[in-house]
């Protein structure tokens, strides 16, 4: 498993009965996770004393209730190299904070790799949402452009940007449907070193396309192995689906990668729980690396 366990400005202290209790700098969240299907007693004073308690719906949906939360806040993460990224966060739909932490594993491997192989190395990075790995990728060197389908993810991706020190940085920021602006890069004969991708499950583009993820992602997969350069460095495949396990990414990376050698890892991903030591699953990684 990779496990994301670098965090110090966040944390999963406990889980149980569907729930998790975590701490975000200094504000404390309850969220429901459909992985915590245990039941353990609620102990930590967390449980009771939480900042902010988002309260699933039956009938799907749900709604936040606050306790003492400001409308935003803010958490640095610090890469190998020492470089700190600060994001900003706020509670808004669904459940979500702007920041999925567990990705952090991810950011802190391909950083490495891009600050170590002595070159310019060119990334794209696909449903970018808040630009996590934009601001790891950029942190280390490479010049990113970064594409989403939402306006409002992209304003919050460069706000986080300015925060992090990153506003001069290069990055192209784009807001485009992200299987369009690929073929066009293919029509254009651009190609780049480093592809990230992390679709959601399901999803409209800005013009309402729909996006699913079982019937798209091995198209689109092999139409970015079109853009990669001669000499890539890797390729990084991101699926919150419980029904693409880490060895369908394996093979998604394995089949259309093929031509470049090269070696591919998938695990899922994960997250330490503070008080049980057990770590959460959080989705699967799929690495392709030269």
């Amino acid at each position: 498993m990779f496990i994301a366990n670098e965090w110090k400005d966040y944390e999963v202290i406990d889980c149980s009965a569907g729930e998790k209790l975590e701490r975000w700098g200094d504000y404390l969240l309850v969220r429901p996770d459909p992985q915590v299907i245990w039941d353990t007693k609620k102990e930590h004073r967390g449980w009771k004393k939480m900042n902010g308690h988002y309260h699933r719906s039956a009938k799907g949906g749900g709604e936040w209730e606050f306790f003492d939360l400001p409308q935003q806040w803010s958490i640095d993460y610090e890469l190998p190299s020492g470089k700190k990224l600060t994001f900003n966060l706020k509670p808004f739909s669904f459940k979500h904070t702007g920041l999925f932490p567990e990705q952090a594993a991810n950011w802190s491997w391909f950083s490495e790799k891009i600050r170590n192989a002595g070159r310019p190395i060119k990334v794209l990075n696909l449903f970018a949402y808040t630009g996590g790995a934009t601001l790891a990728a950029a942190a280390a060197g490479a010049s990113v452009t970064h594409v989403d389908a939402s306006k409002g993810m992209v304003a919050w991706a460069k706000e986080n940007a300015r925060s992090s020190g990153l506003e001069d940085a290069p990055i192209r920021w784009l807001v485009d449907d992200c299987q369009k602006f690929v073929e066009r890069e293919i029509r254009r004969g651009n190609h780049y070193d480093a592809i990230i991708m992390d679709p959601p499950s399901y999803g409209r583009g800005p013009k309402g396309e729909i996006w699913k993820i079982e019937d798209a992602i091995h198209p689109l997969v092999k139409l970015c192995a079109q853009l990669l350069s001669d000499d890539p460095l890797f390729f990084l495949i991101n699926s919150y689906t419980t029904g693409l396990q880490p060895a369908v990414l394996s093979y998604l990376l394995g089949t259309e990668l093929k031509r470049f050698g090269g070696h591919v890892d998938s695990q899922e991903v994960g997250l330490p729980v503070t008080e049980s030591g057990l770590v959460l699953p959080c989705g699967a990684s799929g690495h392709w690396e030269a």
